[in-house]
Order: C-alpha cells, then sequence, then structure tokens
C-alpha cells in the first residue's frame, strides 16, 4: 500500500521533533502534527521559561552579596510585566528555531491536534492522512485534584502568564516544578507558602538532598508547611481563602497547584485502534518504544518512563535509529543526571542512599558540607552539600548528590562519571580544581559513621 508519509508524528515537542528529523534524515517522508507551538512543554511551557524565570528570581539575592565584594547597589526595583514580555519574546525565538529545524530537515508541520482513525490513519480537522508508521509524542499535561473551589487555582502554565506577580501565593505539591516556582515567587518578593501533604519534600530524592532543602528554603523566607493540603478555595473579595487539613485557613492572591501531570492521550482515539494504556493514560512500550500495535510507537512523557526532556530526545533517536536507521536501539533509563532548579538547586545521578540500601548493596557514604566560596564575603549563611554512594564490594561509584550553588552544572560532568561506571578511586585519582565546590567530589576522604 502507497502511504502519503513513511511516519507522521503526533506532537512536536523535544521527542518528536528530534525523532521527526532523525527519520527525515534517513530518508523518510515525514509529517508532524501540532496543536499549538513547535517546542512542546520544555521550550514553550516548561523549563526553559521557567528557568528564566530562576535566573530573574535570583537577583535580589545578588544585589545583596554585592557589597561584600564592594559593589554600591542602588535602589533595586522589579517589574513582572518586563520579565514576562521579554520571557514571551525568547519563546517566540525559540519556537521560531524549532520551526526552521523541522523545516529544514524537511519535514512537514501540520497544525491541529491530530486523532486517529485506523493504524495507518490520521485525521488532523477536516483532512486526513496516511503513514506506514506513528509516533505518538504528545506529552502530559498538569492535573487538578478534586477540591471545590479548585476552578480558582493555576498551573505552571497559567503562572508564566500572569499579568501580575501575586503579592500572596501558594504552591501546593511538593515535586521539583513546587519547589522551584516556590523559589521563583519568594525570590522576586512574594510572600510564599509552600503546601505538602506529606512528611518531606522531593519525594524519590536522597534524603538528606530533600532535609537540606526544607531548611534552606525556610531560611530564604518561604513557609514550607509539610503535612498540610488544601481542602477548599474560595475567592473573596481581598483574593482566596484556602481551608487546610489542619483546620486552619490562609489568605492568598493567588493558589498554584504543581500536584501531578497526566499523558496528554486523552481523545486521541488509541484505545480504539489497538493502543494499550495504563491506568493513568499512559501509552504503554517495549524497550524499543513500540506500542501494542506493530507500526505505532511513542516516546516521551506520554509514555511515562523518565519525564525529562533529554530523556525523550534520546527515545526519539533512538526511535529513528530503530525504525528507519536500520539500527535497533534502547533508549538507557539508567543513571540518568538531572537538576531540580530549586533555591539552592540541587543536582543528581545515580541511586540515592535509600535506593542502594532497597537495591542490596553494602555501601559506604562520603559527604562534604561547606560555604561556597561566593558566600564568605557575599554574607549568605547558605551552605553546599556533596555526597556520594560507594558500592563496598566494587569501589563503584553507585550515586552522586549536591545541593548547593553551580550544583545543576557540575552533576552534568559527574554524571558522565557515573553512568561510565567509575569507582571511588578513580574519582580519588583525579586532581581537583580549585578554589571550586565541583572538587569536593574529589577530595571526598571519609566514610560517614552510621
Amino acid at each position: 500500500m502507497a502511504y502519503d508519509y513513511d511516519l507522521f508524528v503526533l506532537g512536536a515537542g523535544s521527542g518528536g521533533v528530534r525523532a521527526a528529523r532523525i527519520s527525515s534524515g534517513f530518508g523518510a517522508k515525514v509529517a508532524v502534527a501540532e496543536d499549538y507551538r513547535v517546542g512542546g512543554t520544555c521550550v514553550i511551557r516548561g523549563c526553559v521559561p521557567k528557568k528564566l524565570l530562576v535566573y530573574a528570581s535570583h537577583f535580589g539575592e545578588d544585589f545583596e552579596s554585592a557589597e561584600g565584594f564592594g559593589w554600591q547597589v542602588g535602589e533595586a526595583k522589579f517589574d513582572w510585566k518586563t520579565l514576562i514580555a521579554n520571557k514571551d519574546k525568547e519563546i517566540d525565538r525559540l519556537n521560531g528555531l524549532y520551526i526552521k529545524t523541522l523545516e529544514g530537515a524537511g519535514c512537514e508541520i501540520i497544525m491541529g491536534r491530530a486523532t486517529l482513525e485506523d493504524a495507518h490513519t490520521v485525521r488532523v480537522g477536516d483532512k486526513t492522512y496516511t503513514a506506514k508508521y506513528i509516533l505518538i509524542a504528545v506529552g502530559g499535561w498538569p492535573t487538578l485534584p478534586d477540591v471545590p473551589g479548585i476552578e480558582h487555582a493555576i498551573t505552571s502554565n497559567e503562572a508564566l502568564h500572569l499579568d501580575d506577580l501575586p503579592r500572596r501565593v501558594a504552591v501546593v505539591g511538593g515535586g521539583y516544578i513546587a519547589v522551584e516556582f516556590a523559589g521563583i515567587f519568594n525570590g522576586m518578593g512574594a510572600e510564599t507558602t509552600l503546601l505538602y501533604r506529606s512528611e518531606q519534600i522531593l519525594r524519590g530524592f536522597d534524603r538528606d538532598l530533600r532535609d537540606r532543602l526544607n531548611d534552606e528554603m525556610s531560611k530564604k523566607g518561604m513557609n514550607v508547611r509539610t503535612e498540610t493540603n488544601v481542602t477548599a478555595i474560595e475567592k473573596t473579595e481581598g483574593g482566596l481563602t484556602l481551608s487546610l487539613t489542619d483546620g486552619s485557613t490562609m489568605e492568598v492572591d493567588a493558589v498554584m497547584y504543581a500536584t501531578g501531570r497526566k499523558p496528554n492521550t486523552d481523545g486521541l482515539g488509541l484505545e480504539e485502534v489497538g493502543v494499550q494504556l495504563a491506568k493513568n493514560g499512559a501509552v504503554i512500550v517495549d524497550d524499543y518504544s513500540k506500542t501494542s500495535v506493530d507500526n505505532i510507537y511513542a516516546v516521551g512523557d506520554v509514555t511515562d518512563r523518565v519525564q525529562l526532556t533529554p530523556v525523550a530526545i534520546k527515545e526519539g533517536h533512538a526511535f529513528a535509529l530503530t525504525v528507519f536507521g536500520d539500527t535497533p536501539t534502547r533508549p538507557n533509563h539508567d543513571a540518568v543526571p538531572t537538576a531540580v532548579f530549586s533555591q539552592p538547586p540541587i543536582g543528581t545521578v545515580g541511586m540515592s542512599e535509600e535506593d542502594a540500601l532497597k537495591a542490596g548493596h553494602k555501601i559506604d557514604v562520603y559527604t562534604s558540607d561547606f560555604r561556597p566560596m561566593k558566600h564568605t564575603l557575599g554574607g549568605s549563611t547558605e551552605r553546599a552539600f556533596t555526597k556520594m554512594i560507594v558500592d563496598q564490594d566494587t569501589d563503584k561509584v553507585l550515586g552522586a548528590h549536591m545541593i548547593g550553588l553551580d550544583s545543576a552544572e557540575i552533576i552534568q560532568g559527574i554524571g558522565i562519571a557515573v553512568k561510565a561506571g567509575l569507582t571511588k578511586a578513580q574519582f580519588d585519582a583525579t586532581i581537583a580544581i580549585h578554589p571550586s565546590s565541583a572538587e569536593e567530589f574529589v577530595l571526598m576522604r571519609t566514610k560517614r559513621d552510621g
């Protein structure tokens, strides 16, 4: 049968764009459908605009630190509208670059929401297209709980487009999006409360990092309230009244929920054509990203494997190699380095202490607790912390973790070493770069007691 395209991609996010571009490079005729803007969650409404706001929120502390280095900073003023307008210009620029990338690779962009009519037929608006292979790369979407008054809440999507900075804001959730936005709002001067239903923030991360981030956020003026949740939201003349699980109430101008995301598969017609979905709507795939239908694949957040943009890109590239490059390739999800752009930031790769023990490893733990050099004259009391998990039997470094200044930048290089399976002795044999915070990873010599 002759098809209109060799590959039809649903979703022009990072994973879909990479898959389309590489597949086209192998000679495939490719179309990509997108119902909003090219670039996906990360570029349009996620990590890129969010990190721009993180940068903006740090300037207040930088101005305070400048005096210790001899700089006299005049009266500082912050304008939210200017920041958002400049952020939007940058997102427009990136959106244009992604369009040029696809078109330059010979891919056709079809604007509109695509749905499947059968295993080889896609509908966009009033037109249908056929393809030999279909790739689902539609990402995820924020979810909101069933709470009275939830229609008054916002998610990270809306937080990036607020007309004004709220004077008082509550962030509900304890994951990386929640702690990042709490830091953003607080750094820009908003009275910020983080509400999390469990006993400590950042579930799934190493416990030492979780505890230290809570402490540092509190020291910066954020009101971190664990084991506390919202039971109702009421709109009032003065803003919003939140009823909490401990029986108290609080008044805010905005409440942002960051309590989870779900695969964006509703209404795509996947189950109707035989694609199996998990209970949360995630597309179930094998090691090569193939679904239960032989010619339909899925990559990125829609598969709910590892919800990170670089992972989606790797999965998209592996798909193209497998299907069109005659090189079957499994995306590897082991030892994925990641960062939380909290304040202070976190960088981590490999196993946490808890994960290593649960997996049955006998481990040695090395730690370092120090004040970054920048803070010695700047006056900040913020401390940094590094941690290394080492297998006793093999000396292999199972995990490396850091919280503190520049940790996200530092952990990228450490991630290469952990991914390569290097030993603690090889770390120890590496010359330190001095003075730096990164050097702590090659200077830790004393095992932690207990």
